[in-house]
């Protein structure tokens, strides 16, 4: 008799819930009239508040990758796209509403540094170039100590990695966001290093956990949670999986990313989730779930370990913080 072991983070497939009581945007924006308008104005009440409504990049709902399961709710979709952080837009929790001034279609992306070819395209045709989409429920981590669970749809960063054809000497991904001060005013703030860069080693962005995501809850992304292509790295803290995603840049220099420049004892370039080091002014041994207000104890990794932790073997020997910050 085989006998298999299941994660410690993963729950039963029918604890979650199913895919089909997602609402397909795609086909309620057809019957509403708004399918070819791209990025309009216009409201709607899908899930009880506004959100612009933005061009799909390919279908929705997709089809979900069972390998990822959670052992916690769906956080409610309310929660997870109003309560944002969204730095060029303003530091209040509650900007979703003047993120949706953000005009995602078109979207150019740029790819470039040291790859055999330098290319730039629409955010729509780079997704149709690496791959068909899928549905992964994460955790999410931030590092202010809340957390969500989230059903995301997008395509493994790895995809874009091969279509990019790194150079041998390539061993960084650096990745950029948009700078539009006129629509997005949190950048008129000069005290801030815009525009918001992240970065990964190309092993992190080859692990099978880096995930470019275009949607959220069976839908296109709101322009809040980072329309129209972000970075998923469930393993890190929030901070650095950086949304609106203009550039890719390979490199053989480290990234100094965002959040390091303005504070790297607080906001270093590993991120990785650890309850034992605590932020310079709270714990991290536990985490509030936005929706229930409960709080539950903080997994090393954010409970991705079996598919991280050897990312990292040997590399700090003499100062794990740095692992973490």
């Amino acid at each position: 008799m085989l006998i298999t072991s299941r994660p410690s983070w993963s729950i039963s497939e029918t604890e979650v819930t199913p895919e089909d009581v997602y609402i397909n945007r795609r086909e309620w924006l057809r019957a509403a009239g708004f399918a070819g308008l791209g990025l309009t104005s216009a409201a709607s009440c899908l899930g009880g508040f506004a959100s612009t409504v933005v061009a799909a990049i390919g279908g929705y709902p997709a089809m979900r990758n069972n390998a990822y399961v959670l052992d916690r709710d769906l956080t409610p979709e309310k929660e997870a796209t109003t309560y944002t952080n969204f730095y060029e837009f303003g530091s209040s929790k509650n900007i979703w509403r003047d993120a949706q001034k953000l005009m995602t279609d078109p979207w150019m992306v740029t790819i470039d540094g040291l790859v055999e070819t330098k290319m730039q395209l629409d955010a729509s045709d780079l997704i149709a170039k690496i791959g068909g989409l899928e549905e992964r429920l994460y955790r999410h981590r931030c590092v202010e100590a809340w957390a969500m669970a989230v059903p995301w749809t997008g395509v493994p960063l790895a995809n874009l990695v091969k279509l990019a054809s790194p150079r041998p000497e390539a061993k960084y991904l650096r990745m950029e966001t948009f700078l539009d001060p006129k629509v997005a005013l949190g950048q008129r703030q000069n005290w801030y290093p815009w525009p918001y860069v992240e970065g990964l080693t190309l092993m992190e962005a080859t692990n099978e956990l880096a995930f470019l995501a275009t949607g959220i809850y069976g839908k296109p992304m709101p322009a809040q949670n980072g329309a129209p292509i972000r970075l998923v790295t469930p393993w890190k803290y929030g901070f650095k999986s950086v949304k609106s995603i203009r550039r890719f840049t390979f490199t053989d220099k480290r990234p100094v990313s965002f959040w390091e420049q303005l504070n790297g004892r607080e906001y270093g370039f590993w991120a990785n989730v650890n309850p034992q080091v605590p932020h310079p002014r709270w714990s991290q041994e536990t985490e509030r779930l936005l929706g229930s207000n409960k709080n539950m104890a903080t997994q090393i990794f954010n409970g991705y370990s079996p598919q991280v932790a050897g990312l990292y073997d040997g590399m700090f020997p003499d100062d794990e913080r740095k692992l973490f910050y």
